[in-house]
């Protein structure tokens, strides 16, 4: 049911618009270079793949991490990757290079960077808490980096697109972009996706786990590769996009049975979908400068966090 509401969305998402486009002058005619022909390759189905390809990423990321950090309010950015791939993007951008081949690179160099300082900070043995303290400092530290370089910026011009890149975008996007991030998107999928039945012995705990014939050490490296590969690639072309893949695994735990492993798919599709709805909003009530997308999730977002925290505020505190 999934695959197919997000065929349909992803349907929608193609030819929905300001101007109406003529499939005959898409498909059946021979110059590709007519106005409806290059609006619809070189815009709108960039545009849709990769909400597409981030919503999914997004998606799946949340729904591994709070597997493998036992906390329904994990998020796929708490363990700093996606700060640290903000941040090795907006170094980029400060000093002007806009490469999509480096940017993808910068971001996933920057995310397995972050994460490999939180799990040096919280230890070989660190409970969960002290593991997300160590994240909680590293977004902390990537924050006050990126805020220094907008201060620093040579020109309001430039303060103006790194401020504007870190709320979230799905547009100017290219098919160059989307051939670079999808090789580590789908090898990032891969580790993520095969360690799923381990996330299942994880929630009776590490201990528990082990004695299941588990090797923890090794879930623990394939997730930080398959997190630094996934969301390295897509927040360097999207920026920052928050709370898809907190959201997302909330909808679906009581239809999943709340098992980690049958929650991973049913969230990419489900994030794929959130994002792809998202984007349709921002196109379809977007005058004049349009309206960031990250700045649209986190609207939606925010008041859920605040709803999951009042829900589990017994639990966790």
């Amino acid at each position: 049911m999934l695959a197919l509401l997000l065929a349909g969305v992803f349907f929608v998402s193609l030819w929905a618009g300001p101007i109406d486009l003529d499939p005959m002058q898409i498909f059946f005619n021979k110059e590709a270079t007519t106005p409806h022909a290059l609006i619809f390759w070189e815009i709108r189905l960039p545009r849709s793949l990769l909400a597409l390809l981030a919503g999914s990423t997004l998606g799946l990321s949340g729904a591994v991490m709070q597997g493998y950090l036992r906390n329904p309010l994990a998020s796929p950015g708490l363990l700093g990757n996606a700060s640290g791939a903000a941040l090795f993007s907006v170094i980029l951008l400060y000093f002007g290079i806009h490469s999509a081949f480096w940017l993808p690179i910068a971001g996933m160099l920057g995310s397995f960077t972050a994460l490999m300082l939180v799990l040096l900070m919280a230890g070989r043995n660190a409970s969960m808490t002290v593991l997300i303290l160590s994240g909680v400092a590293i977004n902390s530290v990537c924050a006050a980096a990126m805020a220094l370089l907008l201060n620093l910026a040579p020109s309001p011009w430039a303060v103006r697109d790194l401020y504007l890149w870190l709320q979230g975008s799905l547009s100017n996007v290219s098919s160059t972009d989307l051939k670079v991030m999808i090789l580590p998107l789908v090898i990032g999928w891969m580790l993520l996706l095969r360690h799923a039945r381990s996330l299942d012995a994880l929630t009776f705990g590490e201990d528990t786990a082990i004695s299941m014939g588990v090797d923890t050490e090794r879930v623990r490296i394939a997730i930080v590769i398959g997190l630094s590969l996934a969301i390295g690639a897509v927040v360097p072309v999207t920026g920052i996009i928050g709370f898809i893949g907190l959201v997302v695994p909330h909808i679906l735990r009581p239809v999943t049975g709340y098992l980690p492993s049958r929650l991973l798919i049913p969230s990419a599709l489900t994030g794929a979908i959130l994002l792809l709805i998202a984007d349709l909003f921002v196109r379809a009530f977007s005058s004049g400068q349009e309206l960031r997308i990250g700045v649209l999730t986190s609207i939606i977002g925010g008041p859920f966090f605040v709803a999951l925290i009042i829900k589990h505020r017994k639990t966790l505190f």
